[in-house]
């Protein structure tokens, strides 16, 4: 009854119609309860009605909805344009002022859209008796413009149990023959104004996967990219542009978006509604080419920029709806030119901004542009670029999920702000493409700031080829349409939440918990980072470890797949097996080289059976790809055929690599290791049960899980937080609200740890932090240390992309603040953390009093005493 209720309460993603009980206004469920509507009778939906001269959006959403309503109840709806022909119960879609049909039920106070008219995408569904002349009952969808009814009418499919993954992820629909839709009214809109992906780094997988399936990335394939854009209550997207250009490789896919109502844009280096791909091939009436540098070429560029915006007007003149970037990189998404003035960058964007006014015949702040501050041109605005106000601010993270600046200025700006993140990158320290590496708790804590912090305008993410990002993406657009309703409670329950949207609530806690967990173990470090020495072989023998937890993770996967129905094989593969076994068999890969070299060093013929072992996990990490390109009859083909095994460098190599092993003579193998790791082969470890005694030192250390404080002192209006999962093992403590200023020592925010000494020791607190980087721009982030009553040790770290601590600490997904505390004396003592500043993400503190073993991971939580 809880989660039901939160849900309701949340407005968050929908549940199918089996969750919601019939407990809430316009909910769905099997049963008729009074004054319900009767959306399937016995297998036949009603019909659906939107107006003939309706926006075409609108239509193709209707006409999606009849699909929905006929993939439920296993036979057709109708869908007319002629409201006098209705018959019995029907659903009314239209647009609030453009529809006569919702105009008149306004107009007779049978739908009440106060709440809704004139807002941004808002919408209502309501339960109407007696609408019009000749119609009983009908379920009414009003938007406050044409995506607010687009939205209403994909949040009922999702309702009635119709996943946004349907066709992406072959989730099926469970047939029903009887759905009702509970009486009363209900309203919605998004909290923030644009909400997208980018297709990016879509080659090799995307892109041969395209070109088998529908010829080319063209409109017949954008048809359902803008759906599922859609379908999660999006509304705009960066195209693929490796070597593409979406308005110019179609150009029907610019007219299908503009039709079906997604707002288009192009990426942070591609100014104009222009593919950079489009100046290297210089086929463009009036453009001479050169180099693409303004200081240089700017007239060519100029008349580029021009036709690039000439494209993408309507037959009338007007706009297709687009948001046009702004400003200039080096050729290739590479810096400027060294020394490149801020001036200059300003003189580009005036320019550009004269041709948007040129072309539309209205000032160009009546276009939405975005200016995106990415790498550099970030630096160029802190040191007081002027942006002009009515464009968007596009700040982005550091390309590995670390948001590198938010607002402190300009706070009022009519354009506002937005964030651009990464779920898939090309770049240092390696490129991250295969599998789903992401966690959404690191998403929320990061996007949570944002919003806090008043980021409310943009949000995009870089899905590269959207499969196999299903879960973290549908995770981001449904924070995006409420970020308020995001809450911690609504975080934690969003696994199982998603897992009954694409399996049904019998499975749900089940692949739930799964999906936490494989997301977590894939993103501790990126399979393409991985090799034989991440882990640690002797001492706390990491390896086993993690592998022990894979191959639990393994055992619960097969344990679903026994009980799951057949019709969820080739969802459940993409979604929930393949992530988790190609995970596992990587990590057994690089288990079994080191394993292999361990032994070789002692010339022990168990090195020759790891040898074997590491082949054949490599074979077998073929044989995943393939099964995965067999999948509903062969649909994903080349969509895992990204290299991932082999890297030397940032870039990936050109086909998979067998890591070296050492090759021993069977017959001479005589030696044996003196400790075997073997004899505690996938043992593991992991944290003690937390009782709230005392931690104690034991084999010269002191290790706490940071939520097994045993005090905290909070703030006013502010609160120490658990986030259940968040980091490398059990979870992470950050302070809520999020963008709340720097506190001061002397106000006593802080958590307590209490242990205990067996020996005086000058001891090294070792303090696990989830990387994050200094928003604010202000030299870095601080938090405080002490023991017992003594003085508070102000600790500042501060992490710059591609220096080398950060390199570290995006390859490791921690970062790890090291303090001396010299002269502590056996016995008991109370460590305390203090909070100095937001966004420092607290994991696990280490003392080290003089035994601490190289680690990954860190030790073992140390026991408690009796």
């Amino acid at each position: 009854m809880l989660m039901r209720t939160l849900i309701v309460a949340l407005g968050l993603m929908v549940l199918p119609f089996a969750a919601m009980a019939c407990e809430a206004p316009v909910s769905v469920c099997e049963q008729s309860a009074k004054g319900s509507f009767n959306l399937i009778r016995g297998g036949q939906p009603v019909t659906v009605y939107v107006d003939t001269g309706a926006d075409t959006a609108v239509r193709h959403a209707a006409e999606d909805f009849r699909a929905d309503l006929g993939r439920v109840g296993g036979k057709p709806a109708a869908l007319i344009g002629d409201i006098s022909t209705a018959k019995g119960p029907v659903v009314i879609i239209g647009v609030i002022g453009q529809s006569p049909v919702i105009n008149k039920l306004i107009a007779d106070q049978k739908i009440n859209v106060d709440k809704v008219r004139g807002q941004w995408e808002a919408y209502t569904q309501t339960v109407v008796d007696n609408p019009l002349p000749g119609v009983k009952q009908a379920l009414v969808i009003a938007g406050s413009d044409r995506r607010g009814a687009i939205f209403g009418t994909y949040d009922m499919s999702a309702k009635i149990g119709v996943s946004p993954w349907y066709w992406w992820a072959d989730v099926p629909v469970a047939q029903k023959s009887e759905v009702y839709v509970t009486a009363g009214a209900v309203h919605d809109q998004p909290k923030v104004k644009y909400r997208g992906f980018f297709i990016n780094d879509e080659e090799p997988a995307f892109g041969n996967w395209a070109r088998e399936k529908f010829g080319g990335i063209n409109a017949k394939l954008y048809e359902h990219v803008f759906e599922l854009n859609l379908r999660l209550k999006g509304n705009y997207l960066w195209p693929a542009m490796w070597g593409k250009a979406f308005n110019g490789d179609d150009p029907q896919n610019t007219v299908l978006a503009d039709e079906m109502g997604v707002i288009i844009g192009t990426s942070h280096h591609e100014p104009m509604a222009r593919a950079h791909d489009e100046w290297h091939r210089n086929k463009d009436k009036g453009v001479t080419g050169g180099k693409w540098d303004y200081n240089t070429n700017a007239a060519n560029l100029r008349t580029f920029w021009k036709g690039g915006i000439e494209r993408i007007q309507r037959p009338n003149g007007s706009l297709r709806d687009n948001i046009i970037t702004l400003g200039m990189r080096g050729d290739g998404d590479e810096a400027m030119t060294e020394g490149t003035a801020t001036q200059l960058l300003e003189t580009i964007v005036a320019d550009q901004r004269k041709i948007i006014a040129d072309v539309t015949g209205k000032p160009a702040s009546e276009t939405p542009q975005v200016w995106a501050l990415y790498k550099e041109v970030q630096d160029y605005y802190d040191q007081g670029m002027t942006v002009p106000d009515d464009v968007i601010l596009l700040f982005a993270d550091d390309n590995w999920g670390q948001i590198r600046r938010l607002p402190t200025k300009d706070n009022d700006r009519s354009g506002g702000f937005g964030v651009y993140y990464h779920f898939d990158y090309v770049g240092g320290p390696r490129n991250y493409k295969w599998l789903n590496t992401n966690q959404i708790e690191k998403t929320w804590q990061q996007m949570d700031l944002a919003y806090a912090s008043g980021v409310d305008q943009l949000w995009i993410v870089n899905v590269g080829d959207i499969k196999p990002m299903e879960y973290p993406l549908s995770f981001f657009m449904d924070m995006a349409w409420n970020p308020q309703a995001m809450t911690p409670e609504a975080l934690k329950a969003y696994p199982e939440r998603w897992a009954a949207q694409q399996f049904g609530e019998k499975y749900s806690e089940r692949v739930g918990k799964i999906l936490t967990q494989y997301s977590q173990y894939n993103a501790r470090r990126k399979p393409e980072l991985l090799n034989e020495a991440t882990f640690n072989l002797e001492n706390y023998y990491e390896w086993g470890s993690v592998t022990a937890e894979y191959s639990g993770l393994i055992s619960n996967v097969s344990d679903v797949e026994k009980d799951i129905k057949s019709i969820y094989e080739d969802a459940f593969f993409q979604l929930v097996r393949h992530p988790v076994l190609a995970g596992f068999n990587i990590y057994r890969l690089y288990e079994s080289v080191a394993l292999n070299r361990y032994y070789a060093g002692f010339n022990d013929p168990l090195a020759i059976e790891f040898a074997e072992e590491a082949k054949a996990a490599f074979e077998t990490d073929q044989w995943i790809s393939d099964a995965y390109h067999k999948v509903a009859n062969g649909k994903w083909n080349h969509m895992m055929s990204q290299t991932r095994i082999g890297y030397t460098g940032w870039q990936q190599p050109e086909q998979n690599v067998m890591p070296k092993v050492v090759e021993i003579n069977a017959k001479t193998a005589t030696g044996r290791a003196a400790d075997s790791p073997a004899n505690v082969l996938h043992e593991g470890w992991g944290p003690f049960p937390y009782s709230g005694q005392p931690f104690m030192e034991e084999d010269g250390y002191v290790s706490i899980e940071a939520e097994h404080f045993a005090r905290k002192v909070d703030g006013k209006g502010i609160n120490w937080t658990v986030i259940p999962h968040l980091g490398r093992t059990l979870s992470s403590v950050i302070t809520m609200p999020q963008n709340v200023a720097p506190s001061d020592p002397k106000t006593g925010m802080r958590l307590e740890y209490d242990l205990t000494l067996t020996k005086d020791a000058d001891a090294q607190l070792h303090i696990y932090l989830v990387p994050t980087l200094d928003t604010r721009g202000q030299g870095g982030l601080k938090f405080g240390i002490s023991v017992d009553d003594g003085p508070v040790l102000v600790q500042t770290f501060n992490l710059i992309p591609d220096q080398p601590d950060w390199n570290k600490a995006v390859s490791d997904n921690a970062h790890v603040v090291k303090v001396p505390l010299k002269g502590l004396k056996a016995g008991v003592h109370t460590l305390k953390f203090w909070r100095i500043d937001a966004n420092v993400v607290l994991q696990k503190l280490v003392l080290d009093t003089g035994g601490l073993k190289p680690s990954y991971l860190g030790p073992p939580e140390s026991p408690m005493a009796p």
